[in-house]
């Protein structure tokens, strides 16, 4: 597979990804681990039938159980962070929060053999960390509201979990891709034992939600992980986390199309300068 090609594939996760936080806001008033552990069963079930039918089930025995440990951590991590996140701050800000993720893409894989940070890289950072800090002193839709920081916080976090767990992945390139529907199942299993340890039981109250459900555990929290999986190990991952800027602009705008997110002068400024920073950065990735 050329590296062209494993980058566009990889760009498909980013295109699943933007309706993320639509979908979450659908399958209200689940809480976050046991939204995880369903969709993260329809997703790994999604991706084992998939390995079966390829005949590629030999293929996950060969893998290490120190990377199934890495992978499951960092599928769990991210989204249990951003179900969080967004059942404690509104949506639309606490989303382009966490989607600073392509940008720290970009400044970590620096550290990486071969990459190396630009000019346009530092600039693009300045540009979407600023956009967060326009949302969290209430330039977003709903204003400044000091009940909203938790959310706002692990949206940062998980900023961070997915940025480090896409750029580590570089570095397990012989593993296979099929080794993430073990990363789902794993996943899928922690959320629901931690899911009745601290959680109370609380299914979707609506055809919506369910829909909301099996739309997330097919699509964001299903195929993307896998495609994605195929971007950041053998395309271009500095293009590839600059393009991602996509993301946050098209959800802001679904959420907003959906009624769930008012227009707001701070919330359009956050989401330009978020996306924004895509440009700048993306245009020193490809001066390479």
């Amino acid at each position: 597979m050329t590296k062209t090609r494993a980058t566009v594939i990889g760009f498909v996760a980013v295109l699943l990804w933007s309706l993320l936080a639509l979908f979450t806001v659908g399958s209200t008033p689940t809480p976050p681990l046991l939204l995880n552990a369903i969709c993260f069963s329809i997703g790994g079930t999604l991706g084992l039938v998939w390995t079966w039918a390829n005949g590629r089930l030999g293929q996950l025995r060969a893998v290490r159980w120190t990377t199934y440990l890495f992978g499951t951590v960092g599928l769990f991590g991210y989204h249990a962070l951003y179900f969080s996140a967004l059942r404690m701050a509104p949506a639309a800000e606490a989303g382009l929060i966490a989607y600073l993720w392509p940008l720290l893409i970009v400044l970590f894989s620096g550290l990486l053999p071969g990459e190396h940070l630009r000019i346009g890289h530092l600039i693009g950072a300045c540009l979407g960390f600023t956009g967060a800090a326009v949302i969290i002193a209430g330039g977003g839709s709903a204003g400044f509201q000091a009940d909203h920081m938790p959310g706002y916080a692990l949206a940062f976090l998980c900023a961070l979990t997915w940025s480090g767990y896409s750029v580590f992945s570089r570095r397990l390139g012989d593993t296979p891709t099929s080794s993430v529907a073990v990363f789902c199942i794993a996943t899928a299993i922690a959320s629901a034992i931690l899911h009745l340890a601290v959680e109370d039981t609380v299914w979707p109250d609506s055809a919506l939600g369910w829909a909301s459900i099996a739309a997330l555990g097919l699509g964001p929290v299903g195929l993307a992980f896998y495609v994605w999986d195929i971007g950041v190990k053998q395309g271009d991952i500095q293009i590839l986390g600059t393009a991602s800027y996509a993301a946050p602009l098209l959800s802001t705008l679904a959420l907003v199309v959906a009624g769930i997110a008012a227009p707001s002068w701070g919330l359009a400024i956050a989401a330009v300068l978020i996306t924004g920073g895509a440009v700048i950065a993306a245009r020193a990735s490809l001066k390479r």
